[in-house]
């Protein structure tokens, strides 16, 4: 496999990570990856997409090569910051983006932020808004504090080799095959001074802060998205189904496609699919 470039920027203090795959005299296309996954966890598309696209993949803050962030800080802005310097550090026109579950919540707000800046958007399985009332403030404070203190005791899972770490991601999604396993756990996990492996995105990542975006804010920003968008969503999600959860009315131009024999990691359980779904969506079918 012919391996990208590595490169780093600077985002609010911190040094983040991202891959590019070549091609810069192409459209650019950003690729990014959901929580506590990283951005070669794209391989397969980036090398099918690169001979059309200039393909670039980040790592969020917190997870793969990028540095983790003090104090927790993983709010959906910060991760939609990171993105405007990355689109600047790169120097990204026009660029079609490309995101999965939480990347996907990070492409589309971006998106609305900025629909000026985004040619095209697909989202793998990362439309999603809560239909529970918020809690009281003072609730959802002392249960992120819980949540903080719970991590800062948690012994964190380490692994004698990469293959015990594949064989947990196994475990999370059963239509992985091995060598997906291996690829992911392999570019996942680091190796520390005791000899163990270790996951290598932050722990506290998994807190509930207290500040995040109300549904009205999700609501307001996917209306104001412009370009044309894919929302791709499988059929053994444990996401419930866009059109049957009323989303797609907040978009103005905007697809569903549903894939049948998918969980929520759609660009590994159908690859075929969703290759030939971005092809068409993205401009590239029939320029191989």
């Amino acid at each position: 496999m012919v391996e990208p470039e590595h490169r780093f920027f600077e985002s609010q203090g911190l040094r983040l990570h991202y891959v590019d795959w070549g091609n810069e005299a192409a459209p650019s296309l950003v690729l990014i990856h959901g929580g506590l996954d990283h951005c070669r966890n794209w391989d397969a598309v980036a090398q099918a997409l690169q001979p059309h696209f200039h393909v670039i993949a980040p790592d969020l803050r917190g997870h793969g090569d990028s540095d983790w962030a003090r104090g927790s800080s993983y709010s959906l802005a910060d991760n939609v910051y990171d993105l405007t310097q990355l689109m600047r550090c790169a120097k990204l026109q026009d660029a079609a983006l490309v995101g999965h579950s939480m990347g996907g919540m990070v492409a589309l707000a971006y998106a609305g932020t900025f629909p000026e800046k985004v040619s095209r958007l697909a989202v793998l399985d990362g439309v999603f808004l809560s239909s529970a009332e918020p809690a009281p403030i003072a609730e959802q404070m002392s249960h992120w504090i819980a949540q903080l203190d719970r991590i800062a005791q948690h012994q964190e899972s380490t692994f004698g080799t990469v293959e015990e770490a594949a064989e947990r991601l196994s475990m999370r999604n059963k239509r992985l095959t091995e060598s997906q396993a291996l690829h992911l756990a392999g570019h996942g996990v680091q190796k520390g001074d005791d000899g163990r492996y270790r996951w290598k995105f932050d722990h506290y990542q998994r807190a509930r802060a207290p500040y995040r975006l109300s549904a009205e804010d999700y609501v307001g920003l996917w209306s104001r998205i412009s370009c044309p968008t894919l929302l791709m969503w499988g059929d053994e999600s444990f996401l419930p189904d866009p059109e049957a959860a009323g989303l797609m009315a907040h978009f103005g131009n905007a697809e569903l496609q549903k894939i049948a024999g998918a969980g929520h990691w759609l660009h590994h359980d159908r690859l075929d699919v969703v290759l030939a779904s971005l092809r068409r969506f993205l401009g590239a079918a029939g320029r191989d």
